[in-house]
C-alpha cells in the first residue's frame, strides 16, 4: 500500500510549495515550520513540484495566448469600424484600405488559431469561403452600387489578385 504524500495533503500546501519554489528556506527549515519530516518534504519537492511548475507554466501560456487573441480580435473590430465609417462617408479609398486591413488581421488571427501554417512554403487561404468575406463582399457591393466605374475598377483589381 502506497503512502499518500504528506505535503500534498497538508492544509498549508500552497505555502509549502511556494517556499520550496522560491527557495525562502532550506528543506529542513520549511519542514520544521509545517510539522513535516525533511525526507518527506524532499520527496514531495522531487516528485510533485516539477509537475506543479509545468502546469503553472502551461496556464500562464494559455492566459498570454488568450490575451494576444483578444488584442487581434480588437484590431479586427477596429478595422471593421473604420471601414464602415469610411463607407458611410463615401470615402471608398479608405473603405478599401479598411477591407485590406481586415484581410491582413484575419490572416494573422487564422495563424494564431492554427488554421494556417506558418512556414516558408506558400499557404493558400480561401478567404471567399469565410463568413467574414461574405460580410465584406456585401458591404463593398452596397458601397459601390452608386459608382459603376469604381465597381468595375474593384472587380478588375480583385480579379488580378491585387496586381496592377
Amino acid at each position: 500500500m502506497t503512502q499518500r504524500c504528506k505535503a500534498c495533503s497538508h492544509p498549508e500546501r500552497a505555502a509549502i510549495d511556494a517556499a520550496l519554489v522560491t527557495g525562502t528556506g532550506t528543506v529542513r527549515d520549511i519542514a520544521g515550520q509545517h510539522g513535516l519530516s525533511p525526507s518527506s518534504l524532499d520527496r514531495h519537492r522531487q516528485a510533485h513540484i516539477p509537475a506543479a511548475l509545468a502546469q503553472a507554466t502551461q496556464a500562464a501560456e494559455v492566459v498570454q495566448a488568450d490575451d494576444l487573441l483578444g488584442q487581434v480580435r480588437s484590431l479586427l473590430a477596429d478595422a471593421r469600424r473604420i471601414q464602415q465609417a469610411a463607407e458611410a462617408a463615401r470615402d471608398l479609398k479608405t473603405a478599401l484600405a479598411g477591407v485590406r486591413e481586415q484581410a491582413r488581421v484575419l490572416e494573422l488571427l487564422a495563424k494564431l488559431l492554427g488554421e494556417l501554417e506558418s512556414s516558408t512554403t506558400v499557404n493558400v487561404l480561401n478567404v471567399t469561403a469565410s463568413p467574414e468575406w461574405a460580410l465584406i463582399r456585401s458591404a463593398l457591393t452596397k458601397a459601390l452600387a452608386p459608382y459603376p466605374e469604381a465597381t468595375q475598377a474593384v472587380a478588375r483589381a480583385l480579379s488580378a489578385g491585387g496586381q496592377p
